[in-house]
């Protein structure tokens, strides 16, 4: 795949202990000529030490940058989105780097964002083809995010999201954690933007299993909804 020289597209994956999936999921990004910003956030195992192995080979494409602790899901997502507007990036994609992810939806979701018909696209999930109890807690905070934020998303949670640069600028980011999801639903509702969801195709394994919102994380984030509602309707 060949980007054109005047559209930067950036792929921000945020990274905590990803040192089985790391290589292959950057190398794959980097081998269709992308520009990659990996944030580490303060990981304990070896995935900041394979991040720098493979830039010496990709030292113009890859940006690394490294939180001392793990801040969170959120937190790394902040810092991966400046870095690539400050990179001067046309349009900003978020991909996990669990390998949950195929690098080819990339181009779908891009679509609308270079037709113009969208400023924000989330990836879309096939819920038929996620397990039973992935499935429920998925559905619920689509429900929930409805509630507060008032947009309805048919997979809030989904980490491959792509932002034109201008879209990325206006969005007030906060959240450290799992919750980041539904505040980016929340700044597309608040600023206005222009929406799509794409479906995209998800490989399920134990790693990405092992991640993501379940019951505890659901409960933390429905209430920091609450909090943040009575904030703004004081």
């Amino acid at each position: 795949m060949t980007n054109k020289t005047s559209e930067k597209i950036f792929i921000m994956v945020p990274a905590y202990n990803e040192e089985k999936t790391l290589e292959s999921v950057i190398v794959d990004l980097l081998d269709s000529k992308y520009y990659v910003v990996l944030v580490d956030d303060g990981s304990k195992d070896n995935t900041f030490q394979i991040a720098r192995t493979i830039q010496k080979k990709y030292h113009n494409n890859l940006f690394i940058h490294k939180h001392i602790i793990n801040r969170g899901l959120g937190a790394a997502i902040k810092t991966g989105i400046q870095a690539s507007i400050n990179h001067d990036a046309s349009y900003i994609v978020t991909f996990d780097a669990d390998g949950q992810h195929n690098p080819q939806d990339i181009i779908n979701v891009l679509k609308p964002l270079k037709d113009k018909t969208a400023d924000v696209v989330i990836g879309s999930r096939i819920f038929s083809d996620m397990p039973i109890t992935r499935n429920f807690g998925n559905y619920l905070m689509n429900i929930l995010t409805f509630i507060f934020h008032g947009l309805y998303v048919h997979d809030s949670q989904s980490g491959l999201r792509a932002f034109t640069v201008d879209a990325a600028k206006k969005l007030k980011l906060n959240y450290r954690g799992y919750d980041i999801s539904s505040e980016i639903i929340r700044e597309i509702k608040a600023n206005n933007l222009k929406f799509a969801e794409i479906p995209i195709t998800t490989i399920y394994t134990d790693e990405t299993m092992n991640k993501g919102t379940n019951t505890t994380v659901g409960l933390k984030i429905l209430f920091r909804m609450i909090i943040d509602s009575f904030k703004i309707n004081k």
